[in-house]
């Protein structure tokens, strides 16, 4: 099949290459840096198992997922109106868009834009660009996605690949506890510009995560929203198996670019707004990235 990743950064690039390295024709669409990287040597995979170069192509036009049977969206929240639009031209009508994005609302904007399917997946991956063409995969890998009618279909091609993939009934549930750890982490790594194990052993820490997580669960309630797993748990085990991980957020602030933070605690403390919710731990997360974007002069957030 051939598979077109639009948004190629770590993520894009992780999954991308694991598909590549299955044998599937890979086209990522990216920065011109990267582009020329992968263009000239191929993608530099390097995983906790392997280190591998896997042929890609690669290009910075969006044009290039014509005749794509499957798109892995995976361009920032802030971007993913622009992107839609500049992929929905060249969509042949029977593809299938997957968006690994952050981010709860991410699907039903893009399905507005687009007539093909789009299916929500839910990323819980470590990963980081250590080099124009080079990828980085600091630990877990799996996807949640939602149910389609290639759902199974999509699930199998990803776990032939490599990829561990189940399909969930409740999509929404589960991008609301991928939201959670996101809240939970995020905005305190790029804060203190710590990773995942050292944040989480300072003082303070894990209270101020309950806080955030007790508010998010309330939202998610508000909107009617069931929220599956333990939480508590899975918040825990982010530090424990992600350990040397910095969050997108972190790495975004330290390249100088705008984070998500506008779709991460920024949405909770929206939707807890409108609802009636009240979400003062997420409102001050949210500020203080804020603030520091402003004052390291990238764009505010999302």
């Amino acid at each position: 099949m051939k598979i077109g990743v639009m948004g190629a950064g770590a993520v894009g690039c992780y999954y991308g290459g694991m598909l590549a390295r299955a044998g599937h024709e890979v086209v990522l669409i990216g920065r011109p840096a990267h582009v020329d990287a992968m263009r000239h040597a191929g993608l530099l995979l390097e995983t906790q198992s392997f280190t591998e170069r896997v042929p890609v192509a690669a290009s910075v036009d969006p044009a290039a997922v014509a005749g794509a049977g499957l798109v892995l969206f995976c361009v920032k929240s802030a971007d993913t109106a622009d992107a839609g639009a500049q992929i929905a031209p060249h969509l042949p009508p029977d593809a299938v868009v997957l968006s690994l994005q952050n981010g709860v609302d991410n699907t039903e904007r893009l399905q507005a834009l687009l007539p093909q399917a789009v299916v929500p997946a839910v990323v819980y991956v470590a990963t980081e660009m250590a080099g124009p063409g080079h990828v980085k995969h600091n630990g877990r890998g799996e996807l949640v996605i939602g149910p389609a009618a290639r759902g199974g279909d999509i699930a199998r091609l990803l776990q032939d690949a490599g990829i561990p993939t189940r399909v969930s009934a409740n999509a929404i549930g589960e991008l609301w506890a991928k939201l959670i750890l996101n809240c939970a982490y995020n905005a305190l790594s790029a804060i203190a510009r710590l990773p995942y194990g050292e944040l989480v052993a300072y003082a303070g820490v894990k209270e101020v995560m309950r806080d955030v997580v007790a508010e998010c669960l309330a939202v998610a309630r508000g909107a009617g929203v069931s929220v599956p797993g333990d939480v508590d748990e899975a918040v825990r085990l982010i530090a424990a198996t992600m350990p040397a991980q910095f969050s997108s957020t972190a790495q975004d602030m330290a390249r100088g670019r705008r984070s998500e933070i506008d779709h991460l605690n920024g949405y909770v403390v929206r939707k807890g707004a409108e609802l009636g919710v009240a979400t003062p731990a997420n409102r001050v997360l949210h500020t203080i990235v804020g603030l520091l974007e402003a004052r390291i002069g990238a764009p505010p957030g999302g």
